[in-house]
């Protein structure tokens, strides 16, 4: 592909460079093979999906709304929750029952993690399976 021009030759000069355009090209038609013969690669990764209900539930389940304020202060189903015994008591009920509660924390958005950390521990360790925040458009800032 180089065209010399210099001082001192002539028209007439053998050409000395080698022409490597067909090399090229023989390359990339070797290339285009290669890709288009190697058998696709196919991986797949095996999920168990949950298999869906034949029975649905009748009712909806019973909700419990469990808040955490600013100063720690926990109120279940709008009721001041004394201490932290008491609070347990609530978790283990509802871990008793049958069908389980869903329990929607609402830590407000001044409350420490403290208090919310040890509500998430005791239902964990309790066996509440049905958990899980609600109101955190709270903490969406504009």
């Amino acid at each position: 592909m180089g065209m010399s021009v210099g001082e001192g030759k002539s028209d007439g000069d053998p050409m000395v460079e080698m022409n490597t355009t067909p090399l090229i090209d023989v390359m990339l038609v070797l290339l285009v093979m290669i890709i288009v013969t190697i058998p696709v690669q196919k991986q797949a990764v095996k999920l168990d999906m949950p298999r869906p209900s034949a029975n649905k539930p009748t009712a909806p389940p019973e909700v419990v709304e469990l808040e955490v304020d600013f100063d720690g202060t926990m109120l279940w189903n709008g009721t001041v929750v004394q201490n932290l015994d008491q609070m347990i008591r609530y978790l283990a009920q509802s871990a008793a029952a049958s069908p389980q509660p869903e329990i929607h924390l609402r830590p407000n958005r001044l409350a420490k993690y403290e208090p919310v950390a040890k509500i998430l521990a005791i239902a964990q360790r309790l066996g509440v399976k049905r958990i899980g925040f609600v109101g955190n458009e709270q903490y969406l800032t504009e």
